[in-house]
């Protein structure tokens, strides 16, 4: 029993003398690895501490958050330049500065328009600053702002766009409408509608023109690199084949002369236009009717043209806008005085053309407004009326004077154009053929 007791404490002694041992050798470990890890923590924190360091770790994290931001804004209607730096990440300090250096010292981006793109490049490293504004002027023309590396000036430069031009001829029947089938021919829109300007003086668009009748075009481009129009410029010759009978119309520019002539060298331009809307269909003429609205028989002092909202209405002569507001039952309505003669009247408008206000000088051609069916209408049209020493007359029955003739050694400069146009439509439909 004594025996076995020995044994057993034996046993006890040497286990106790192990874990006491395990216990040390633990202890020791910790004791270095804490010791270690100060000595490489304070090592690490000097190494962090280090300006190259920081900086590398700096330009690093700038690529994963870039320094510079780039915004895109489209103007809205009536927004201000002021209004636009709001809008941006920037402090009011630095928005102050711009206005200052910009708007009142460099006297830019006091007007704005709807629709202009402005491009601002941001540097975001506090506080924040702008570096670079890119506004489109037009669509070949850009005018840049860059900002001086020291940040206290900036320099203006207007970049014109390198393009193109190209002489582009296109044919079609006018199966619905000229305006339609001119898009279909992919005839950009301005083209379309200064097409109906030069024509607007002899022809009516709703009676003359009729299914299946043809017109002719020719008319500059101007693309950029990549093949897109930017721009287009003149139209070089226009042919509306009605009913089998051409009316050919030539540009000739010469001598301070800028303008379109038919075959006899006569200018097409009247004291107004015979119709100051494309595409649009007669729906009430000149004289008495029953009122749509009223129910009554009344005098209807102007000439009725149906067209979808939106449709552009153009001045029909060069002239002063004397009204541009709402006009009681004509709705938004735009009244032009010609000359001490003719006055026109334009109504029902659904809204006002970019700049037309009382006082505005206006071109004859230009756009004024666009078809709606404010005040008292039934339905989309535009309300034309022609007054004459004060008395209002039926537009479609007025003769007005011709243009000028041209005589003598211009009409000779101008029988040259016209050989070179014709020379050049046959050139083109061949290539096109």
């Amino acid at each position: 029993m004594i025996k076995l007791i020995k044994l057993n404490y034996k046993k006890n002694y040497i286990n106790l003398i192990f874990v006491v041992s395990v216990i040390s050798l633990l202890l020791i470990i910790i004791n270095f690895y804490d010791r270690y890890k100060e000595k490489e923590l304070n090592k690490l924190e000097k190494f962090s501490s280090n300006f190259y360091f920081k900086k590398t770790v700096t330009n690093i994290i700038d690529q994963f958050d870039p320094r510079y931001e780039k915004v895109i804004h489209k103007v809205e209607s009536g927004e201000t330049f002021d209004k636009i730096l709001d809008k941006l990440n920037i402090g009011k300090q630095e928005k102050n500065i711009i206005l200052r250096k910009l708007v009142l010292e460099k006297k830019v981006f006091k007007k704005l328009y709807a629709g202009q793109i402005i491009k601002f490049k941001i540097d975001k490293k506090n506080p924040s600053k702008i570096t670079e504004i890119d506004v489109s002027l037009s669509r070949t023309k850009n005018l840049i702002a860059k900002r001086s590396i020291d940040l206290q000036k900036f320099t203006i430069n207007t970049i014109e766009k390198n393009l193109i031009k190209k002489i582009s001829y296109n044919e079609s029947k006018i199966t619905n409408s000229l305006y339609s089938s001119a898009i279909n021919q992919g005839i950009p829109p301005n083209i379309i509608i200064e097409f109906a300007r030069i024509y607007g003086f002899q022809i009516d668009f709703q009676r003359d023109i009729w299914k299946n009748d043809t017109f002719q075009i020719i008319y500059e481009k101007f693309l950029n690199e990549e093949g897109n129009t930017l721009d287009t410029g003149n139209i070089i010759y226009a042919n509306l084949i009605l009913q089998g009978k051409e009316n050919q119309l030539y540009f000739f520019n010469d001598n301070n002369i800028s303008d379109h002539f038919d075959e006899r060298g006569q200018s097409i331009k009247k004291t107004l236009m015979k119709t100051p809307i494309n595409g649009a269909r007669l729906s009430s003429s000149f004289g008495k009717r029953k009122h749509p609205i009223l129910g009554f028989t009344k005098m209807h002092t102007g000439t009725d043209f149906a067209a979808p909202t939106g449709t552009p209405i153009m001045a029909s002569g060069d002239g002063k806008v004397i009204k541009a507001s709402w006009c009681g039952g004509g709705g938004n309505c735009v009244k032009i005085k010609h000359n001490s003669t003719y006055t026109t009247v334009y109504a029902h408008m659904s809204k006002f053309a970019r700049g037309i206000k009382k006082g505005k000088k206006v071109v004859q051609g230009q756009v004024i407004g666009y078809v709606g069916s404010t005040g008292m209408s039934t339905g989309p049209h535009l309300h034309y009326e022609v007054i004459v020493n004060g008395k209002k007359v039926n537009s479609q029955k007025l003769k007005l004077p011709s243009g000028k003739v041209l005589k003598g050694k211009i009409r000779k400069e101008f029988e040259v154009t016209k050989i070179k146009t014709n020379v050049l439509k046959s050139e083109l439909i061949f290539n096109d053929n």
